[in-house]
């Protein structure tokens, strides 16, 4: 018997069926409809109309709102429709869906010495510089050793030319005292960060995690609103900041164990 519960986040309700069969648990977000045994962000205490900005974290606040008491698992997590942790890097090979359904995880060995799973880390300083320069040509007139030194191009540097200039302090600013200038510390002296909002870890520290998060983006909203975010970049910029967020908090208070994350898209496959 699986000891974790994976739940799959998916906009297309031709999902399911593969999602099940991977013995994972389908959710339906969007505005599709999808079968009454899918679950949904749509009910009980919910902020699934934020979706457009909160991407994947309007089912994390429904699952700490209605769900979280009812996860029986010792483990709990979260994974895409086209994208999933798998225990080794063999994505060249997963090419029929028995295979992907074979390589994801879908227990955690007892007594393992890790908290945590978050995908490898993802570095910005490899960002292609070409596309950084036709858009932000102005910020490197301002300082042209970051064309040089990649040690310049950090997280705070990419998160202001991508989601705002500023904003990613004036975010840090509403943080809690026990998070504040370490998460300061991390944008400004990392490079790199486990990406797609992706995790696995125990319940009790998943609970942990949202009273910590869901505080700090409320106090986002009060301050950045929705009405002026107008390209991709800012429009999502809650869940920018969520993906940074947890890779610095996951990696500061627990120990982590970090797997590959595969790319590929459940609609690629043959119904089966």
């Amino acid at each position: 018997m699986s000891n974790i519960s994976n739940f799959c986040l998916t906009l297309n309700p031709d999902h399911e069926d593969k999602i099940r069969m991977m013995s994972y648990i389908p959710v339906g977000l969007g505005d599709k409809v999808f079968s009454k045994n899918c679950l949904s962000d749509k009910i009980g205490e919910t902020i699934s109309h934020k979706n457009p900005f909160y991407g994947e974290y309007t089912f994390h606040y429904w699952i700490w709102k209605n769900y979280l008491k009812d996860i029986k698992t010792d483990w709990v997590g979260f994974c895409q429709y086209r994208k999933f942790f798998i225990k080794e890097d063999n994505s060249s090979e997963l090419n029929n869906f028995e295979d992907l359904s074979e390589s994801v995880i879908k227990n955690i060995e007892p007594n393992s010495n890790f908290d945590c799973i978050l995908g490898m880390k993802s570095s910005v300083e490899n960002y292609k510089l070409s596309k950084i320069i036709k858009n932000h040509f102005f910020e490197f007139l301002k300082d042209p050793t970051k064309l040089i030194l990649k040690k310049k191009r950090n997280l705070k540097f990419h998160f202001d030319l991508f989601h705002g200039k500023g904003n990613l302090d004036v975010a840090i600013d509403l943080l809690d005292d026990k998070n504040r200038n370490d998460f300061r510390f991390f944008m400004n002296n990392k490079s790199y960060f486990n990406p797609h909002n992706m995790f696995i870890c125990k319940v009790e520290i998943l609970k942990e995690y949202y009273e910590v998060i869901f505080p700090w983006l409320e106090k986002c909203e009060k301050k950045f609103g929705f009405q002026n975010l107008n390209n991709y970049g800012l429009k999502r910029i809650y869940g920018f900041l969520a993906e940074r967020f947890m890779s610095f908090w996951f990696s500061k208070n627990y120990k982590i164990k970090e797997l590959p994350i595969i790319v590929k898209d459940l609609s690629n496959y043959k119904d089966l």
